[in-house]
């Protein structure tokens, strides 16, 4: 019977606020979508970092005619130098720390460049005169990097040591602060969205304050009073984390998996199922949201 009666409160109070309720899903659903949205950007942070940082190479490059570096005062490598760098990246000291190395000549970086930026018009301003030939290392363990580069910085013939998970960590660094971005988006939302709930809470309750002083005078419980009241703001939130979660895997499905997959078939994007783990914590995170927000309205303005 008590069940019964609580279960006709809400809807009598979902239909009696219909437009606030929907003001509150819609809130609740573009603040959690944020949420979501940083959540899937770390993800796709960690998941690059993993997929990357196995792929970066630590690449030496050697002296050409146009190297400006004091390294190459003594003009292009040398054969014999050039033949010196590969004995030591074969020696045992350099080479318990790498997989394996390969030598690309200029001709070779130019046919690299050309598919790399084939789209771009740089491709006709730049000869392969203009790059400088390398060694390009796999290493075992990319944190040992600082190695390789005081190992080779110093020789001669070598312009410059670079290390390409330095270049990774820049666009990490990005995408870290848009992020962040939409985490303190997403914090602004989730304001407006407890504010909204806390008016629907006192709304609702000022449309039945007649009924709830009834309830108080044949001794009904602040429980059975608050609870409508605290599910309708619960009910409207969750259905507005269920959108956000559902937005949020039809991004990662379609968009990621369908459309950027086949435009970057190299990069490792995150799958929908894995959006899926930030459901449960969108639903939770809403229902907290809602039910904290409309107990205190409750016990502010619906003195019980």
């Amino acid at each position: 019977m008590r069940l019964a009666f609580i279960l006709s409160e809400i809807g009598s109070g979902l239909r009696r606020n219909v437009s606030m309720v929907v003001s509150v899903i819609l809130v609740t659903f573009v603040s959690l979508t944020f949420v979501g949205a940083a959540g899937m950007l770390q993800m796709q942070i960690n998941q690059m970092k993993g997929y990357w940082y196995d792929k970066v190479q630590v690449a030496i490059f050697l002296c050409s005619d146009g190297s400006t570096a004091a390294s190459c005062a003594g003009g292009p490598v040398t054969p014999e130098q050039q033949d010196s760098l590969n004995t030591l990246l074969e020696s045992p000291a350099v080479g318990q720390y790498i997989n394996d190395f390969a030598f690309e000549s200029r001709e070779e970086a130019y046919d690299h460049f050309k598919n790399q930026f084939s789209n771009s018009p740089i491709v006709d301003s730049v000869t392969p005169d203009q790059l400088p030939a390398s060694f390009r290392i796999n290493m075992k363990d990319p944190e040992k990097y600082q190695i390789i580069s005081e190992t080779f910085s110093s020789q001669a013939g070598v312009e410059t040591v670079i290390d390409q998970r330095q270049l990774l960590e820049r666009l990490f660094s990005v995408m870290n602060g848009a992020s962040l971005v939409a985490v303190s988006i997403a914090g602004v939302m989730i304001v407006c969205a407890i504010l909204l709930i806390a008016t629907t809470i006192r709304l609702s309750a000022f449309s039945r304050r007649r009924e709830t002083g009834i309830m108080r005078l044949v001794g009904a419980s602040k429980t059975v009073i608050q609870l409508p009241f605290i599910l309708e703001g619960v009910i409207a939130a969750v259905i507005g984390a269920a959108l956000a979660s559902a937005t949020l895997w039809a991004v990662a499905r379609f968009f990621l998996g369908d459309f950027m997959a086949q435009q970057y078939p190299d990069t490792a994007f995150i799958s929908a199922g894995q959006t899926l783990i930030l459901a449960p914590a969108l639903l939770l995170l809403g229902a907290c949201l809602a039910g904290i927000s409309s107990l205190l309205t409750l016990r502010r303005y619906l003195r019980v």
